[in-house]
């Protein structure tokens, strides 16, 4: 395990898949002027393919699966946050993370929780988003960078990128450009913030 560097920000990913927004942060915080250290990464699934992505490049890992808590949301979040407190951390990135989180969670890292969302906000939160830009006819996507807040994609916006929508595009070809942008500009956006805390 790598020694934390100190006057970092320690901050924790959350994830539920293949974490490639997850890796693109801790691939940051390898840089010497990166004002965070990534220290731990949570899924809600055991077989999210981040986990080994994380493992590999020397993060701890921990599961906490929220099945058996069933339909329970605020006792699997008190589970997630006291990995979370446990470890220190000051700030939670979500990346990927396809939990709707509770006002309890949502209040609890209130100012220090932030969320990647693929479209520029406020347009199209949810689901969807890059068949809804297509359908409307959008010259330009993108990505999101905002506080959570109790109201689904509605925090404060920290930062954008936009990406051209091609006359030929699909959802799948939008999303893997917009994906692109999202590694690039996550880790800006986190140091940022960290830097100004």
């Amino acid at each position: 395990m790598p020694e934390p560097r100190s006057g970092r920000v320690r901050a924790a990913v959350l994830i539920s898949g293949a974490g490639s927004n997850m890796a693109a942060l801790i691939d940051a915080a390898r840089a010497d002027d990166c004002p965070f250290e990534v220290v731990l990464v949570v899924s809600n699934k055991p077989d999210a393919g981040g986990l080994a992505v994380a493992r590999d490049k020397g993060v701890a890992v921990a599961v906490v699966d929220h099945r058996p808590f069933g339909k329970d949301r605020e006792a699997h979040e008190k589970s997630v946050d006291a990995l979370l407190r446990a470890q220190e951390v000051e700030v939670v990135a979500l990346a990927g993370y396809m939990r709707l989180l509770t006002p309890w969670l949502v209040r609890r890292w209130e100012g220090r929780m932030l969320n990647i969302h693929p479209s520029l906000l406020p347009k199209y939160p949810g689901l969807d988003t890059h068949a809804r830009a297509l359908a409307a006819g959008d010259v330009e996507a993108g990505c999101t960078v905002h506080l959570v807040t109790e109201g689904v994609d509605e925090g404060p916006i920290l930062a954008q990128a936009t990406v051209p929508v091609l006359a030929d595009d699909i959802p799948a070809s939008l999303a893997q450009r917009v994906l692109t942008a999202e590694h690039n500009l996550y880790p800006r956006a986190l140091a940022d913030f960290c830097r100004r805390r």
